[in-house]
């Protein structure tokens, strides 16, 4: 039967139009005949012909079709053999989005700049020239009703207008700009999650497309909100940078400089942070980057004065979020000069930037850490041992994870020849930390295969999920994991993704199902991904601490090997001196103080206000 009706209504496949298949829906042709003749014809159906459809009422899955004839191109035809289909299991089919995502993520560069749109490089989606030539015609009546909905700050009549013009595919040619409304429509909202994806699509076009200089804006905007910046840096990294709006500059640059980063493009990297105004948000961090670039290069002149620069700097913060991680990152270069200092021995110096690092900063714990081997190294074994036993207080202990502080401990009380005291804090390290690296070695091993990283997703959810396992790992090894910005910044963004998917069951049901709908698919969908992000990027986190404790451990274990070598000599010292007599109990010890300060003895108990200004009083054993 559909060969008949075939040959009545498309006597000639090439001529196949929106007429012809008015003419066989008004026949009462079933639909599903009318949607294989369309696939059968070979025809390739203009954006007219879909936009007739539409508007002659023809069934969505024939017009679906329509659509899809006139953008899937014809395949070539393969000169290998054909397989025999029950000789292997087929692989599991890519998505369509998937598909998208691997063709953008392939593509080097977005679309053709606005000067070479019609001659140069087109769009992925190939449409950036279509809509140049339209940008400048006048939108369509639904179209124009669904702006004024937004322009009226109606947005949830708007996306839901602009929806459903999408869902219609009726005006092709103006598709970047329906989308870049409904996002813009979803940020009123508050759905940002939701309205970074439209945006994302209207940038995917490229820069010739007219709603490109307007969605990349409002990404930055979005990726400040979230903290997650992973696909913004991705499409920064394929935009020619004269194509960068005027308004999002020097947040792209910065952008670009840390992608470059990343990939060990040190230099270039150093080239983009320099193009941040000093007038940006973003000047004082892309300044904190070129120190630790100039660091990684050996330049250590260059570096010291980037950091002093942001330690000096003086900026206006835009709200109290952004002037803590504005002192946090002066803080952080405060630490960063005294590490300089300390790598090339200077530790006068070194010490004096790590005490400049204030009690109340996040990262007061680690210089006082790091101050402590300073000290260690400057002989002052007691001053060390006070700055350790601060760290080891309740106020430190449950949020810090610093094993590295049993390893200064033993060595200090080893080079006070006080060997019981290093036994025993060796024996607490074993205790405490070689479990703890067995279970991160175990949970590395079973996803560092490419088949265990695609389940990375899974790795996450074990420990951040809504049920999380036991597990012997402290909550202070997690709160250094979450101190990776890209890992910190996705369980934000995934707490979001949650808000928003509640905000979108409040709405009404006229609007819920349709719209929201979609955009609790796209989330579901994103989630998934972003999920396995998270789970890869914890997974790094804790391969970099496993190898960490692996090293520690190595160190305890050449400690403890000492420690048998020193008593070994100690014992052979007194075998050779049997009539010496052990008269420390006659000694009178003179603690001399400072007169200008007041020592009480330490009785166990930790106060706040005493933080940081531990002393010992050991004299040592040796001889």
């Amino acid at each position: 039967m559909l060969s008949l009706l075939a040959m009545l209504w498309v006597p000639n496949a090439l001529a196949l139009g929106c007429g012809d298949i008015t003419k066989m829906l008004d026949a009462n042709v079933p639909a599903k005949f009318v949607v294989q003749t369309i696939q059968e014809s070979g025809s390739k159906l203009s954006a007219e012909d879909v936009r007739c459809l539409v508007k002659a009422g023809a069934p969505e899955d024939v017009v679906a079709a329509a659509r899809g004839s006139g953008t899937a191109a014809a395949a070539p035809a393969s000169s290998a053999p054909a397989t025999d289909a029950a000789a292997k299991p087929a692989a599991k089919s890519a998505s369509k989005s998937e598909q998208a995502r691997a063709a953008y993520d392939s593509t080097e560069a977005l679309g053709g700049s606005r000067s070479g749109a019609r001659g140069g490089k087109r769009s992925l989606e190939d449409q950036a020239g279509t809509e140049e030539e339209a940008a400048d015609t006048r939108d369509p009546d639904k179209l124009e009703q669904a702006i004024r909905a937004y322009q009226s700050k109606k947005p949830l009549q708007s996306s839901q207008l602009l929806r459903e013009l999408l869902k219609e595919g009726a005006f092709p040619q103006k598709e970047g700009r329906i989308q870049y409304y409904l996002g813009a429509s979803l940020f009123d909202l508050g759905l940002y999650h939701s309205a970074q994806y439209y945006f994302i699509e209207v940038v995917k076009k490229g820069p010739s497309n007219p709603n490109f200089k307007f969605a990349l804006p409002k990404l930055v905007e979005i990726a400040r909100y979230t903290g997650d910046d992973y696909d913004l840096a991705r499409i920064v990294a394929k935009v020619p940078v004269e194509e960068f709006p005027r308004q999002a500059r020097d947040e792209l640059y910065y952008l670009l400089g840390v992608r470059l980063y990343e990939q060990d493009k040190l230099s270039d990297a150093r080239k983009a942070f320099g193009q941040v105004s000093e007038r940006s948000p973003r000047f004082t961090r892309a300044k904190y980057f070129e120190g630790v670039i100039f660091n990684k290069q050996g330049k250590l002149k260059s570096a010291v004065k980037s950091f002093t620069e942001v330690a000096k700097a003086d900026v206006e913060a835009a709200n109290p979020r952004e002037l803590a991680a504005f002192n946090q990152l002066r803080e952080l270069s405060l630490l960063n000069i005294a590490r300089v200092y300390y790598g090339i021995q200077r530790f006068d110096e070194a010490k004096s930037y790590y005490e400049m690092v204030p009690r109340e900063s996040i990262y007061w714990p680690e210089s006082l850490f790091e101050g402590a081997w300073t000290n260690f190294m400057l002989s002052d074994l007691n001053l060390s041992l006070g700055q350790l036993l601060t760290l080891r207080s309740p106020f430190y202990g449950n949020d810090e994870f610093v094993p590295e502080t049993k390893v200064l401990q033993a060595l200090t009380f080893f080079n006070l020849c006080e060997y019981g005291d290093v036994d025993r804090i060796l024996n607490e390290f074993d205790g405490t930390y070689r479990p703890m690296n067995q279970e991160l070695m175990d949970v590395v091993k079973q996803y560092s295969s490419e088949e265990g990283k695609k389940l990375a997703d899974q790795a996450y959810l074990r420990y951040f999920g809504a049920n999380p396992r036991e597990t012997l790992l402290p909550r202070a090894m997690f709160s250094r994991i979450l101190r990776n910005q890209e890992l910190a910044g996705l369980v934000t963004h995934l707490e979001l993704m949650e808000r928003e998917q509640e905000l979108i069951r409040q709405q009404k049901a006229t609007w819920k199902d349709s719209v929201g709908e979609e955009l609790n698919r796209v989330i579901e969908q994103d989630r998934e991904r972003l999920t396995r992000r998270a789970g890869l990027a914890m997974l790094r986190e804790m391969t970099t601490l496993s190898n960490y404790l692996k090293n520690l451990t190595g160190q305890v274990d050449i400690i403890r090997f000492e420690v048998v070598d020193a008593r070994r000599v100690d014992y052979t010292y007194k075998m050779q001196n049997v009539d010496l007599n052990d008269t420390s109990s006659r000694l009178q010890v003179d603690f001399a103080t400072s007169a200008d300060r007041i020592y009480w003895p330490f009785n166990g108990e930790f106060w706040k206000d005493e933080l940081g200004y531990y002393y010992y009083a050991e004299q040592g054993n040796c001889r």
